[in-house]
């Protein structure tokens, strides 16, 4: 959930075990921070080149798992606050941005179709992972930190939508992950300039090779592919095609039974648009609820 707070990021989540399973009934709170560094491309209408921007995200963030006609489901919902720093030339000359506010936030529901089905404790115990198929949608609204008289902004003003299939195999202590997904947003009519700002749909695969130690901790390594997202300023299109790779890598740590830390890293592999970032974050977890 942490990669659902950086500021830049709408289709470069990496997202490992989007889609395990999970007792019905129990509750998380997830608390963490997510650094990032690097550059962001834009519109070829926008005399912008050379952006280097920093971000602080704080994140918060609350999820339930939840019977869903016999199948396993669950809800999240993350609130992302953000302090984006960087320095960019306009027109030729170096300016600023300094800014803080909400980023935007998340609703996702999840279920999975095949091979995880609703289980209490005392079943999960003896349940197995073989195959798991499942599937998401994820809203983000308009909200959060947006000036229509600038061009960085935290927030992007306008609705996005994210549907996901993801597939999921395991085989002793490992499992292997893919996940497909498309993410379309409306328009943004109160863009820089008095502009109206419309993209392409975002398209992205994601792959994930975890390991599971007899210890509770976990590993994964990570990559994700978006392509698309070409942005149309006043129905004029700018050269801006998405054909993005990024890597990474998390590892979680349980403290007890009811508390965890996650680590995560990830870079920018390559980048067609220049829009290219390193991110690193913690995070803190704590569950209860289901009978644990």
């Amino acid at each position: 959930m942490l990669a659902l707070a950086v500021p830049v990021a709408h289709a470069q989540d990496i997202e490992p075990r989007a889609y395990s399973n999970a007792p019905v009934g129990v509750n998380f709170v997830i608390a963490g921070a997510v650094f990032t560094r690097g550059g962001l491309s834009f519109d070829t209408s926008v005399p912008i080149t050379g952006a280097q921007l920093e971000s602080s995200t704080l994140v918060l963030a609350y999820a339930r798992t939840l019977d869903l006609w016999g199948k396993s489901g669950k809800l999240d919902v993350i609130v992302p606050y953000t302090r984006l720093v960087g320095t960019a030339d306009y027109l030729g000359q170096p300016v600023e941005r300094d800014v803080t506010g909400f980023g935007r936030p998340a609703l996702r529901m999840s279920i999975n179709l095949l091979g995880a089905p609703a289980l209490g404790l005392r079943e999960f115990g003896q349940w197995k992972q073989d195959v798991i198929v499942g599937a998401s949608l994820q809203v983000s609204p308009p909200w959060g930190q947006y000036d229509s008289s600038r061009i960085v902004n935290i927030g992007s003003n306008r609705w996005s939508f994210k549907p996901e299939v993801g597939i999921s195999k395991a085989a002793g202590p490992w499992t292997l992950e893919l996940q497909a997904a498309a993410t379309f947003f409306t328009d943004n009519d109160e863009f820089y300039g008095g502009n109206t700002r419309s993209q392409d749909p975002v398209y992205s695969l994601q792959g994930h090779v975890i390991y599971g130690f007899a210890s509770g901790k976990w590993v994964s390594v990570d990559a994700t592919y978006f392509t698309g997202g070409r942005t149309r300023i006043n129905g004029v299109r700018g050269d801006d095609l998405q054909q993005n790779w990024r890597v990474g890598a998390i590892l979680a740590i349980p403290v007890d039974r009811h508390n965890s830390i996650k680590l995560s890293a990830s870079s920018g592999v390559s980048a067609r648009t220049g829009n290219n970032f390193d991110a690193i974050g913690v995070a803190w977890q704590h569950r209860w609820g289901g009978g644990l």
